[in-house]
């Protein structure tokens, strides 16, 4: 279900920013009566897209085991985006659209940062079950069945070594990339543990 959630977050937050480019794009251009006739056109979808984007990402927050302090930042960015938008194209406010707009991309690009810091700093462990209780047990847990933040069952996984070897690497949905963080031995230890350890158990 979080894996759905998270892509239909995703969907969400590219029509949500898409909107609010074409309705700045058009407030600084001065061109006020196409503004109108998009915000028109647009007004149902919007309410939908901003519903669809604030409930999938409060989901999406409450799945995570710790919420780190800069999604506190994207929250609050988030909101405080939000009545000066209404503000600003409403008044046809330029600043204040704009700040508007500029808070949500930096709320998003804080998002994206808060997945890669997921994956933590490098460590110095080689031992497969080492790696795996510092960087997995978080949304995995000890035995590979937590399930948080959408994470999948390792217990019953059908993925092959070079599979696990691969999503440990380049991340999967809301899981970080590790392949900066963990050396190419690192990676082969955690899914050799994983697949002797963990899955079918």
């Amino acid at each position: 279900m979080a894996t759905g959630m998270l892509h239909s977050h995703y969907l969400f937050v590219v029509l949500f920013t898409l909107i609010y480019l074409i309705k700045t794009i058009l407030l600084l251009s001065d061109r006020d009566e196409l503004l109108e006739k998009f915000k028109k056109k647009t007004k149902v979808l919007e309410i939908i897209v901003s519903f669809g984007f604030l409930a999938t990402g409060v989901f999406l927050m409450f799945q995570m085991p710790h919420i780190p302090t800069l999604m506190y930042v994207k929250i609050g960015l988030v909101v405080l985006s939000i009545p000066l938008a209404v503000v600003g194209y409403k008044k046809k406010n330029k600043v204040l659209a704009t700040l508007s707009f500029f808070l949500i991309v930096v709320s998003f690009g804080i998002a994206q940062k808060v997945k890669k810091e997921k994956a933590g700093g490098t460590i110095l462990a080689m031992s497969g079950k080492e790696i795996f209780e510092e960087k997995c047990t978080l949304c995995h847990g000890g035995d590979g069945k937590l399930g948080m933040s959408g994470s999948k069952d390792l217990s019953v996984t059908q993925l092959d070594h070079a599979g696990i070897v691969t999503i440990v690497t380049v991340g999967k949905n809301t899981m970080a990339s590790y392949k900066s963080t963990l050396s190419a031995e690192q990676i082969e230890a955690v899914a050799s543990y994983i697949e002797t350890d963990i899955k079918g158990k």
